[in-house]
């Protein structure tokens, strides 16, 4: 079989945003963002938020992780040792507030289980949540436009933008691996289980990030490590031979990176990273810039099979 990278046939099937999305979306950001109003004309009472520092202290001396500034806490939601909270009901910004209490029995430093502290607390701000209702104040301080009409459509746009970007992206996966089935590949076992290596580690830093682990995640699919691993071997097998499809038309084409498509995609990786240039120099070493490339060079095969494809829109 030749391999076939131009002149590929694909269908696209394109979302359109509905009404209803809209909808939806609007009625997330309702429900993910409360109403915060300042109270100047009355003391604390439960359900109000506050804004303050404590320090705690026990036998007289200040212990660690007892101490914040500038810390958020809803009168009455439980959030604290038992008893704190509801010291500082009727209180006014500014005032300084000792709250005793007696840490449980069962608490999780055994230096503080079961023992007496006070709370060196001083309240900045009370604020109100509460739930906006759908119409143009929610548009202004919400969507940071005029109207909940103009909010309507620069929601829709994004959303249509957003399903758009993520046809297209599904659109040029689809093709790579029409143009990695016409290459003569084969992979080896080594070249397999190295993918699946990888796919299992980017699995974990995945579930990492929620709180979880391997073990964790199949138990919930009621599954084993080896299962798993062995349900992702084609997967790991398509990625392998997608690689290959694009070493070779980056053999084919001469393509290579230029250095300012080094620098953008260095700085996009700092920016998604929360950093400065300046502070991403420290990781800047052969091994990472050649991840970018290897970046900028997939990204390069994708366009070119995509603009050389004959797709039909529907």
């Amino acid at each position: 079989m030749q391999f076939t990278y131009r002149g590929l046939k694909a269908t696209m099937d394109r979302h359109i945003v509905t009404e209803e999305e809209i909808d939806r979306q609007l009625q997330r950001l309702q429900q993910q963002t409360p109403r915060i109003a300042p109270v100047k004309d009355r003391p604390t009472q439960l359900g109000d938020e506050v804004v303050l520092d404590y320090a705690g202290f026990c036998d007289g001396e200040q212990f660690a992780g007892g101490t914040a500034e500038k810390q958020t806490l809803v009168l009455g939601s439980g959030a604290f040792i038992p008893g704190f909270e509801e010291q500082l009901v009727d209180k006014i910004p500014g005032e300084k507030v000792t709250v005793k209490v007696t840490f449980p029995k069962e608490y999780h430093a055994p230096n503080l289980a079961g023992k007496d502290a006070e709370f060196r607390c001083v309240i900045h701000e009370i604020r109100i949540r509460s739930t906006y209702e759908l119409d143009d104040v929610f548009a202004q301080e919400v969507g940071k436009c005029q109207t909940l009409e103009e909010m309507r459509r620069e929601l829709g746009k994004s959303l249509q933008n957003y399903a758009d970007q993520r046809g297209e992206m599904d659109l040029q996966d689809r093709l790579l691996r029409q143009a990695a089935e016409t290459l003569d590949f084969t992979p080896t076992d080594a070249q397999i289980e190295a993918e699946l290596d990888n796919q299992m580690q980017n699995l974990s830093a995945q579930l990492a990030r929620q709180g979880l682990d391997l073990k964790m995640y199949c138990s919930f699919l009621g599954t084993t490590e080896e299962a798993l691993r062995s349900d992702t071997r084609n997967d790991a097998l398509a990625a392998v031979k997608m690689q290959a499809a694009i070493e070779q038309i980056v053999a084919l084409e001469n393509l290579e990176p230029t250095q300012e498509e080094l620098g953008q995609a260095a700085a996009l990786v700092a920016r998604q990273n929360n950093l400065t240039i300046e502070q991403l120099k420290p990781y800047y070493d052969a091994e990472f810039e050649q991840a970018l490339i290897r970046s900028i060079l997939t990204s390069k095969v994708m366009r070119l099979i995509r603009d050389a494809a004959d797709v039909a829109v529907v």
